[in-house]
């Protein structure tokens, strides 16, 4: 499978001037831009590729279906990304927990506190972990997914700031994994990323909404295939 063989204190809103250790002290998550993290981090970034072209799409359930017919125009109409999360996103990433057998446990909104010195804090809008304990975030985390209201291309900086946390934080207890995958979605249109190594990929293609059974397909092949090695 091309592309896929291959876990606090709340964000902080400001900026600091620096630290003695030459890192940006008081910045979060939802501070950072891509650039930023790619001169912070010594990040490569490739942006050509359809990564996940290949996954097949799966059948979902008629109750996802439903669901999404009967409230999608609400949840745009309301206009947040809350009413996005709560009616569009979480959906979605339940019918993946059904189709991996539960496969994953789940964390939405968690405060996720990883290195406060190089600025990867805040809370996280869902997480995805292999472990099974769901009171608390544990290793090895596989994948972060990002809520926006609009704009893709200004959650990505956030994304990838929390897909090094869960890098990171998958190293301590001896939990790496090789890759760490990203979303970013406005519950409409949904981009996915993928971190490893040094190296962040962003799908150049963006999935709607309406191609649900590839997005599902996607979420179900990242869990399925973290343990595995990337291309």
């Amino acid at each position: 499978m091309r592309g896929l063989s291959d876990q606090s204190p709340t964000p902080a809103c400001w900026h600091h001037a620096g630290s003695a250790s030459g890192y940006n002290v008081g910045i979060a998550y939802n501070d950072f831009t891509l650039d930023a993290l790619k001169q912070q981090f010594g990040l490569g970034t490739d942006e050509r590729g359809d990564y996940f072209a290949d996954v097949p799409p799966v059948s979902i359930s008629a109750a996802l279906r439903d669901h999404l017919r009967d409230f999608t125009r609400l949840a745009f109409a309301m206009g947040t990304e809350k009413a996005r999360s709560e009616l569009l996103i979480m959906p979605v990433l339940l019918e993946a927990y059904r189709q991996t057998g539960q496969g994953f446990s789940l964390s939405s909104g968690v405060e996720f506190t990883v290195d406060f010195e190089r600025g990867l804090r805040g809370v996280c809008d869902f997480l995805l972990s292999l472990s099974p304990e769901q009171l608390f975030v544990e290793a090895p985390v596989v994948a972060v997914v990002e809520a926006k209201n609009e704009n893709i291309k200004a959650g990505l900086g956030q994304c990838v700031a929390e897909m090094l946390a869960a890098q990171t934080f998958n190293e301590r207890p001896g939990n790496a994994i090789p890759t760490v995958y990203g979303v970013v979605t406005t519950g409409s249109l949904w981009t996915f990323l993928r971190l490893s190594g040094d190296l962040v990929s962003v799908d150049a293609t963006e999935y709607h909404i309406k191609e649900v059974e590839r997005i599902v397909g996607i979420l179900v092949a990242m869990v399925r295939g973290a343990g595995v090695s990337v291309l």
